[in-house]
């Protein structure tokens, strides 16, 4: 569970994303977690000490706990009650974190002085991947702060099967709830009709390719379409695409906002291998049902690209639009 401090405070370079923008569809479940799902033990004794005094807006509260804590298995409880606004499933969350030694109780990283916090959508995949989290956030309150703590971690020699991986010292992260919202309607593949008309209109990118094969885009100067467009620039005679097939692929993708160039296999020279489960979701929907041989255009929104956050990630920010050469299914 140490993995969840990469979801929570993952621009402060803690750990790799664990499930953060992967899950797009909000959860439609009831606010307790299903019986599906077991919740462990909250283990709340062992942070009984642990408190946090507010120090004003834009600064990381001041904890203090009895030294050292000591953690035998993850561990989770509401230190301060929240006034706002009952947390639901459902909802995206922002929060704010710090996370301290808990030997010394030194801070170690804080996102409190950021210009903007951290979200996640309290959707069926955090439920499923983050129980216990998932029943502390949804019954608490906009406000609330909450303790949060894990284990060390012995070193792990590496293998021919897994890489290695250092020692962890156990943690505790204390997050406050700072706001929650309705998380809106996932957007959706725009029909064949749809984007004719758009693209009839002079609102779709439009794509050139050199000698070579490699293409250059423009991208007209109205706002993105609201849902995911595919213009199938040159139909291929191959196989069906399947949403979980291992595909190779050439692409070059744009930000729509300033038509800026931020990856390209084009040139790299050679295509890319990607599993379609493993890509942000507008290329899972938008080359599913395309042919092996194809390139096609794709327009992509936001929340189907890399996310609100994306450029706290350091991922390309905003809607996106790449065009993908469909090399071999594997």
């Amino acid at each position: 569970m140490r993995r969840l401090l990469a979801l929570l405070l993952l621009p402060l370079l803690l750990i790799v994303t664990a499930c953060s923008q992967e899950a797009s569809s909000p959860g439609a479940s009831d606010a307790s977690t299903s019986s599906s799902v077991a919740i462990p033990p909250a283990n709340a004794e062992v942070l009984a000490s642990v408190k946090a005094v507010d120090q004003g807006k834009d600064k990381a509260p001041k904890v203090t706990f009895d030294k050292p804590l000591d953690i035998k298995a993850e561990s989770m409880r509401v230190v301060t009650d929240g006034t706002g606004a009952q947390v639901k499933t459902g909802q995206t969350m922002e929060f704010r974190g710090i996370n301290l030694d808990t030997k010394t109780g030194a801070t170690l990283v804080e996102n409190f002085s950021a210009a903007t916090g951290e979200t996640v959508q309290l959707n069926d995949v955090m439920k499923t991947q983050f129980p216990l989290v998932y029943s502390i956030f949804t019954n608490a309150k906009v406000g609330a702060y909450v303790a949060y703590a894990n284990p060390a971690v012995a070193a792990v020699t590496g293998s021919t099967a897994a890489p290695a991986q250092d020692a962890q010292p156990a943690t505790l992260s204390v997050f406050q709830i700072t706001s929650v919202k309705d998380t809106p309607a996932p957007s959706k593949l725009m029909s064949a009709e749809e984007t004719a008309a758009l693209e009839k209109a002079g609102k779709l990118p439009t794509a050139k390719f050199d000698a070579k094969g490699v293409p250059t885009i423009t991208i007209p100067k109205n706002d993105a379409p609201a849902g995911l467009t595919v213009q199938v620039l040159t139909e291929g005679t191959g196989v069906v695409l399947k949403d979980s097939d291992d595909i190779t692929a050439f692409y070059t993708g744009w930000t729509w906002s300033d038509s800026k160039k931020f990856d390209s296999a084009y040139d790299r020279g050679e295509a890319s291998a990607f599993n379609l489960k493993e890509v942000i979701e507008g290329w899972t929907k938008g080359l599913t049902g395309q042919k092996v041989g194809s390139t096609v255009l794709l327009s992509i929104p936001t929340d189907l690209a890399y996310g609100e956050n994306a450029a706290s990630k350091g991922k390309p920010a905003g809607p996106l639009v790449f065009v993908v050469k469909i090399e071999s299914k594997k």
